[in-house]
């Protein structure tokens, strides 16, 4: 149970790591751009070794901003939850804590592949046409490795034993889960 939950946490921790520094860095996409090379982020873009705060106010950025960061606040709220799983406080009896964990670490799943998937989309379809000579870089590329890691953080602390010995993926324990995939029927005919 517990090197289930120490799997979660330390791919929790490096999920939450990877999703800051890939919102915060400005490297999500490189261009040419009148015979310089350009790159940019979700906050500001780069030009002959000058960078500018990104003024406009596009939907899909702020929205893939907004996303980021709601991933990265779901993922912090989801390893407290996990850390606390360790701890057995009479007080905390009937809230099953690595259940809590799991669920804060699908939404954040869940926000980061939003927000990679609103930029991939808008970017490809939209960007790429305007730039010739473009390509994602590694802080893009962060991102979908911090949305692997959240969702094996997820996976991990959903098979940790619940209380009473049940499963955290049996029936007993989580047709919360199940209901999100739309099997909760399957489970209970």
């Amino acid at each position: 149970m517990y090197s289930f939950m120490g799997g979660g946490l330390f791919c929790a921790i490096v999920g939450n790591i990877l999703l800051v520094v890939s919102t915060a860095t400005d490297y999500w996409m490189q261009y040419r751009l009148s015979g310089n090379y350009a790159h940019q982020g979700l906050w500001r873009y780069c030009m002959s070794n000058k960078c500018y705060m990104q003024t406009d106010s596009i939907a899909y950025w702020n929205a893939t901003r907004a996303f980021m960061i709601l991933s990265g606040m779901s993922c912090f709220a989801g390893i407290i939850a996990g850390i606390m799983s360790f701890s057995h406080f009479s007080s905390f009896e009937r809230f099953n804590r690595s259940f809590a964990a799991g669920i804060m670490f699908f939404v954040s799943t869940f926000f980061v592949l939003l927000g990679m998937a609103i930029y991939t989309g808008v970017t490809v379809n939209f960007l790429g046409r305007r730039f010739g000579d473009w390509r994602f870089s590694w802080s893009y590329i962060l991102g979908w490795v911090a949305m692997l890691m959240t969702f094996f953080k997820k996976i991990m602390f959903h098979h940790v034993p619940g209380p009473g010995g049940t499963r955290a993926g049996s029936p007993a324990s989580d047709c919360f889960t199940a209901a999100v995939f739309n099997d909760c029927f399957l489970l209970f005919p």
